[in-house]
């Protein structure tokens, strides 16, 4: 249904998402058995494919160019599979979205080395485009990703961030992937500054709403959906917005803080701060945040042209609210 439904947002792209698909596929074809396996493996869990289809749209307010723009919104997608490859590494995580991740198939060398991998197959697909500025962008929206990685890694079990470092975090780690895809999409197709900057500021918003919504959902989305126990991100000790708003609100006793330090009974403090998190008002507020994230992008919609185009990119923005994994 999920897919249905996307494939609908796409609108004047959808028909040409196939062209990503079938240039994903040919990166499956190398000669090295063990490597093709893995490739299978990490490339058949289809996604949403949400940034190519954001470079796509945003091509469509220029000189719409496949020729330019499929390699992108494939180095793109390559990028984003190649970082929840090395994530799931770094966490250990034994799924992802349902599927077994390539760690738990794989050794963890060889999924690192396969990471790293799709990361160069994706800097040489985006040399395809031609264009020098849009692979710079695209080598800055790596080096962002990574930092806010390294910093989310870094503060784990830390109750001292606030919510600035968080916006900062996530800006890095999922937002300015999608404004490279909505800003490097109009880039290619020759649209003037002001375009470009209004589908960067989209993008970038989009990205913020899409991570903010994402980690609402790990207090309140259904496991079967989700693939995943709710309240992972807390287990892993990574603290996102909900519990950030919580923590200010009930700065003593706090189930989050008692869970992080303790010794015996940190299940309990862990059910006990899911369960208090969800009877609060912080998911509400939280999503307020989301809410004011799509709004902005919007906004910055709202001085481009009336398209077909700029209609599917509203629908996204709204879809983000209302998604449920």
């Amino acid at each position: 249904m999920i897919q249905a439904t996307l494939s609908t947002l796409y609108g004047p792209v959808a028909e040409d998402m196939i062209l990503v698909e079938d240039l994903l596929e040919s990166t499956k074809q190398v000669e090295i058995p063990a490597l093709k396996k893995m490739l299978d493996h990490a490339l058949d869990a289809k996604g949403k494919r949400l940034r190519p289809a954001l470079v796509l749209l945003a091509g469509t307010f220029g000189e719409y160019n496949l020729n330019r723009l499929v390699p992108l919104g494939t180095a793109i997608e390559l990028l984003h599979t190649a970082s929840l490859v090395h994530d799931d590494v770094v966490d250990g995580a034994a799924s992802r979205r349902g599927r077994p991740t390539a760690n738990s198939i794989f050794d963890n060398a060889l999924t690192v080395l396969l990471g790293d991998y799709m990361f160069a197959n994706a800097a040489e697909m985006v040399t395809r485009t031609g264009s020098l500025p849009v692979t710079r962008l695209f080598a800055l929206a790596l080096m962002k990703m990574t930092s806010g990685e390294l910093d989310q890694d870094a503060a784990a079990f830390d109750v001292s961030k606030d919510i600035q470092n968080y916006l900062w975090r996530i800006g890095g780690k999922t937002a300015a992937l999608i404004a490279t895809a909505t800003e490097g999409g109009a880039m290619l197709g020759g649209c003037p500054e002001s375009t470009v900057e209004a589908l960067r500021t989209y993008g970038w918003s989009l990205g913020m709403a899409f991570q903010i919504v994402d980690d609402i959902l790990d207090f309140n989305g259904d496991e079967a959906e989700m693939g995943k126990p709710v309240g992972s991100d807390l287990r892993e000790g990574t603290i996102t917005l909900p519990a950030l708003l919580f923590m200010e609100r009930f700065p003593r006793e706090n189930p989050i803080k008692k869970f992080f330090t303790a010794r015996r009974g940190r299940e309990e403090y862990l059910q006990d701060a899911i369960s208090r998190i969800r009877e609060s008002t912080v998911l509400d507020e939280s999503m307020d945040m989301a809410r004011e994230y799509v709004r902005r992008g919007t906004d910055a919609l709202s001085r481009l042209p009336a398209s077909e185009g700029r209609r599917s990119l509203e629908e996204i923005g709204e879809y983000v609210l209302r998604r449920r994994s």
